[in-house]
C-alpha cells in the first residue's frame, strides 16, 4: 500500500543537486517527482523514482547521504478540489501529515504523502476506498 521514496541531504551550494541528477542518469533510473524543502545550509531532496532500491544504492556508492521511506500514495481524478477532499478524510480520521506533494501522472492525480500514524492511515485508505498505489504497481505507470 505503500511505494518508497529516496530523501537526499544535500548542501545549498552549486553543483550538489547536479551530482545527484547525474548519478541517477548514468544508473538509467527514471525520476517520476521530486521535491526540495530548504533550510539554510541543506536541503532535503525528496524523490520517487523507477528503481528506488537501485537508485539508493548508486547514489550510496557515490558518497551521498540518501535514506529510505515509505511514503502512501493516492491516486486521484485530475478536478480541482480531489486533494482537499483526500486531505479531509485523513484529517476526519485524526491523522496528521507530516509533508505532503502532487503531481500529474497520465491524467491523474497523485498524491504522496507521509504521516507518523500509518496504521491508521492504512485503514483510513481501506475504509474510505482510497486509490492507492502500491509499490509493486509504480512501473505501471511510468
Amino acid at each position: 500500500m505503500t511505494i518508497n521514496q529516496l530523501s537526499i541531504f544535500i548542501e545549498n551550494r552549486s553543483g550538489t543537486l547536479i551530482k545527484v541528477l547525474n548519478v541517477l542518469k548514468q544508473a538509467g533510473i527514471q525520476i517520476i517527482a521530486s521535491t526540495i524543502a530548504d533550510t539554510a545550509e541543506y536541503g532535503i531532496y525528496r524523490l520517487i523514482c523507477s528503481e528506488p532500491k537501485r537508485a539508493y544504492e548508486e547514489l550510496k556508492k557515490a558518497g551521498v547521504a540518501v535514506a529510505e521511506s515509505d511514503v502512501f500514495a493516492l491516486e486521484l481524478d485530475d478536478e480541482p478540489g480531489r486533494a482537499a477532499d483526500a486531505i479531509a478524510t485523513f484529517s476526519e480520521a485524526g491523522i496528521s501529515i507530516a509533508y505532503m506533494y502532487t503531481f500529474l501522472l497520465r491524467g491523474k492525480g497523485i498524491l504522496v504523502f507521509r504521516t507518523d500514524n500509518a496504521e491508521l492511515a492504512r485503514e483510513t485508505i481501506l475504509k474510505n476506498n482510497l486509490k492507492f498505489i502500491a509499490e509493486e504497481n509504480l512501473t505501471a505507470w511510468t
